[in-house]
């Protein structure tokens, strides 16, 4: 397997390349439990709240899920067996909006390259005959990944508050439309969004079906959000920084720089006293 164009990868993709020896495969679910009941075969599990992020006590630090750091992550990649010379796919069962992107966004922000998402999550790949598998499949522990730093770019709490304010800027919040309105919260403790930000839900991203909209759907469709404004001056959020990485897959996807996550998102700027927008 040597994708070039995509951080996408086809289940028929996948199939054909399922016996690379070179290829770890990724289950990013956010059950163990549904993992040990069912997953395809030869895939690994990783935790979003134990082995991706570095949740504190207190979410107005940071928010629910903040980045776990080098360290931990490396760790994280050793127990995996994931080295730089390998190639992995990592898939979800929420169309990469659970944990998929997330630990692809990871991946990239370490400067690995090879890291793909399977379009379609487990459903598709069921569909298109991978074997499964149940139980807990053993990993090949590793040496720890050799990571220096986070390479794409991140955005913190009063950066958003400055930047929000800026006509050259753009913060876009992928929530769904409910929750960004403020007329539904079924997670943070207060409704609403960051006044200022714009709402691009991140199923917008997806075609009927569940499968991502093509590279030249997506780059049109951000083109016009953007507006000629430069991606160095795009930030995207979330309730956590997770489905964030849902829009920075889609723009990776279709062929454009990845702009900054803001990892804290709303569940962070709602609990530090700052201002909140509604429409209702």
């Amino acid at each position: 397997m040597e994708k070039v164009n995509s951080p996408l990868i086809s289940a028929a993709e996948l199939l054909e390349t399922s016996k690379d020896e070179n290829l770890v495969l990724v289950d990013a679910r956010g059950s163990r439990e549904s993992y040990a009941e069912k997953h395809l075969k030869e895939a690994i599990f990783i935790d979003l709240n134990t082995q991706l992020s570095d949740i504190k006590e207190d979410p107005a630090d940071g928010g629910r899920h903040p980045l776990a750091s080098i360290d931990q992550f490396a760790e994280t990649l050793a127990q995996l067996g994931i080295t730089e010379k390998h190639q992995v796919v990592v898939y979800d069962d929420k169309n990469g909006a659970m944990s998929a992107a997330r630990f692809w966004w990871m991946m990239r922000a370490i400067g690995h390259e090879k890291v793909y998402v399977l379009n379609g999550g487990l459903q598709a790949a069921i569909t298109a005959g991978f074997p499964l598998n149940s139980g807990e499949e053993k990993a090949n522990p590793a040496a720890p990944y050799p990571i220096q730093e986070w390479t794409l770019p991140m955005s913190t709490l009063s950066e958003i508050e400055n930047d929000v304010a800026k006509e050259d800027h753009i913060v876009i919040d992928v929530r769904e439309e409910e929750r960004y309105n403020g007329s539904y919260e079924p997670i943070d403790l207060i409704a609403g969004h960051i006044p200022g930000a714009i709402n691009v839900p991140f199923s917008t991203n997806l075609a009927e079906g569940g499968l991502f909209l093509s590279s030249e759907e997506l780059k049109e469709k951000y083109q016009k959000i953007f507006n000629e404004i430069p991606i160095e001056n795009v930030t995207v959020h979330c309730g956590s920084g997770v489905t964030a990485c849902h829009t920075l897959l889609a723009l990776s996807h279709a062929g454009m720089k990845i702009p900054s996550l803001y990892v804290g998102s709303w569940s962070e700027w709602s609990r530090n006293d700052m201002p909140i927008g509604t429409n209702l």
